[in-house]
């Protein structure tokens, strides 16, 4: 790798997953001027305390400023962004940017994207390729340009997807991928090497999926809606976070939420009437889905901790339940 140490590099982003990249710079030997981050998040029952984002803290730590505008339009952070001379800018796991911000630096600003774009543009991709049971994703990076996710492709790099992941899994996986990937083309950009590539220079034989936010309804399992297959990926494309849920609702009409975090597929022939729960009151929790179960054996009751379902079903009152 040939590294250009004089190029000014101001890196934007907020998570954990983007602190692998910026760690990744760092310890190669880019000059990364400044790091622009969320403001700190209020956090606690009273939200009196202020929580920074782990980009923030990372940046603290190893003495690089640190720029928190509420408003990216904001004349004092513009003026204070230009006040740097950065040369490019990388934005990781951060917010959608005006023009007047990722049109700033001469060699222009590049994205960093979960997944193989043009396909899963949006908030969530890594979710929605889980969900959808693809079993081949990647990271990307590109120019930013008007419209999200839409700019001219640097490099892909592609990941597999195995059956039994988590989009946690993948999340960790593509995390060290796609650091790796950024400090590929912060090396390109400085060494002249790059010849970006139009989105629609792709060509591609299936429809493009999008990859919208995820809220909390979203990650409501509608059982008459699912197979078992449809059913065992929506719930490990949310698991570990934000986590699939179901209404579980007792014979006394208690109605309880509950978190699935993990599942085990059965085909077989189903006799049970689809979406209705059965139980051997020991270790066995399923649902009939029209080609077959769903065993739910990784569970989280409202204010209670993440159990196996064997924990969950002793003293668990089941008999004539159903789940919403």
């Amino acid at each position: 790798m040939t590294m250009n140490n004089n190029l000014r590099v101001i890196f934007m982003g907020t998570p954990e997953f983007a602190v692998a990249s910026l760690r990744k710079l760092v310890e190669n030997g880019y000059h990364v001027v400044a790091v622009v981050t969320m403001p700190d998040k209020p956090i606690g029952r009273h939200h009196d305390t202020l929580q920074a984002s782990p980009v923030k803290e990372f940046a603290v730590e190893h003495d690089i400023p640190v720029l928190q505008p509420e408003r990216l339009k904001d004349e004092a952070f513009l003026e204070r962004l230009r006040s740097y001379q950065a040369d490019l800018q990388i934005v990781v796991a951060f917010r959608m940017l005006p023009e007047v911000v990722w049109a700033m630096p001469p060699l222009g600003t590049f994205n960093l994207h979960a997944a193989l774009l043009p396909q899963y543009r949006g908030a969530a991709p890594i979710n929605w390729a889980v969900i959808n049971g693809d079993t081949e994703t990647g990271v990307t990076t590109f120019f930013l340009d008007h419209d999200i996710d839409t700019g001219r492709i640097i490099h892909r790099v592609p990941s597999p997807i195995l059956d039994t992941d988590t989009v946690g899994d993948v999340y960790d996986r593509l995390m060290c991928l796609g650091a790796d990937l950024v400090l590929r083309t912060v090396d390109d950009i400085s060494s002249g090497r790059v010849e970006a590539i139009r989105q629609e220079d792709f060509p591609s034989d299936v429809p493009l999926r999008p990859a919208p936010k995820i809220f909390k309804e979203t990650c409501q399992i509608r059982w008459l809606e699912h197979t078992v297959k449809s059913a065992y990926d929506f719930i490990r494309g949310l698991s570990p976070y934000p986590a699939a849920w179901t209404t579980l609702r007792t014979v006394d009409g208690k109605e309880t939420q509950l978190k699935v975090f993990f599942s085990k597929k059965e085909f077989s022939e189903v006799k049970a009437p689809i979406g209705s729960l059965l139980t051997d009151g020991k270790s066995v929790l399923k649902v009939a889905l029209p080609d077959g179960y769903l065993h739910l054996t990784d569970l989280q009751v409202a204010g209670k901790r993440r159990m196996p379902v064997a924990d969950f079903l002793r003293g668990a009152h089941l008999e004539g339940a159903a789940l919403l």
